[in-house]
């Protein structure tokens, strides 16, 4: 009996001390859709030449949020430091982001690839932007966008 508690009064603590000892990397961070961590992220600008068209990547980014849908938070724009822009969506319409969160840093993590958007297509996001009709008319020709097609998301 008393070596019993003897060793359960030197491993309590052996655990207690390692399992609060951990950092969580993903303090401070809201996560949507599935888990991931902040760590082995590239920034945007850094692999947005890798993306093709050819063959989906699988990646984590960070960045930026531009643009948030303003009807539910279903697709998000970040932009690159050269001006280019990158669409991202959530895998299987499983998640949506705050319609408020255009301005935050983001982790993601998902397929990075390049795809022609139909005229239809662009004319949709332009509606969930509240565009005029004006503008949404404009949109007369497909648009080949960087995409990223995110499984989870971190929200700073």
């Amino acid at each position: 009996m008393k070596t019993y508690r003897f060793s359960l009064a030197l491993i309590l603590p052996i655990i207690a001390f390692t399992a609060c000892g951990q950092p969580d990397p993903n303090e401070g961070w809201e996560l949507f859709g599935d888990y991931i961590t902040t760590t082995d992220h590239i920034l945007l600008d850094e692999v947005i030449d890798q993306f093709t068209d050819d063959e989906e990547k699988s990646m984590k980014i960070s960045g930026t949020l531009e643009r948030v849908c303003q009807n539910k938070g279903c697709w998000t724009t970040l932009q690159t430091a050269d001006g280019r822009s990158l669409r991202m969506t959530f895998a299987n319409y499983s998640f949506f982001l705050p319609i408020d969160a255009a301005g935050r840093e983001i982790v993601a993590e998902g397929l990075a690839f390049k795809k022609v958007s139909s005229v239809e297509e662009l004319r949709h996001y332009a509606e969930d932007e509240h565009a005029s009709a004006e503008e949404i008319a404009a949109i007369t020709e497909p648009k080949i966008e960087y995409t990223f097609e995110a499984k989870g998301v971190l929200l700073r």
